[in-house]
């Protein structure tokens, strides 16, 4: 199993926060704001240049608006 950033799987969950993002109509920056985080880090973690831990997932869930359990689980089917 890879454990870079680039790894598929990895890849596959920047996508669908990008999707969840976009469906919420937050912008990198709006996300940021929420998170108390640079809009860098959004943009990093979007594009896959940095890995998403499960505390960062909760987190996200929280600001964007989905069940972070359900994304995994999703992500697992795939």
């Amino acid at each position: 199993m890879p454990k870079t950033v680039t790894s598929p799987l990895q890849k596959k969950l920047a996508a669908m926060l990008v999707e969840q993002r976009k469906k919420a109509g937050l912008r990198q920056v709006d996300l940021a704001q929420k998170m108390g985080v640079y809009q860098s880090w959004v943009t990093h973690m979007e594009s896959g240049q940095r890995r998403i831990d499960v505390v960062e997932l909760i987190e996200l869930g929280k600001a964007i608006g989905f069940d972070a359990a359900d994304m995994v689980r999703r992500l697992s089917r795939r």
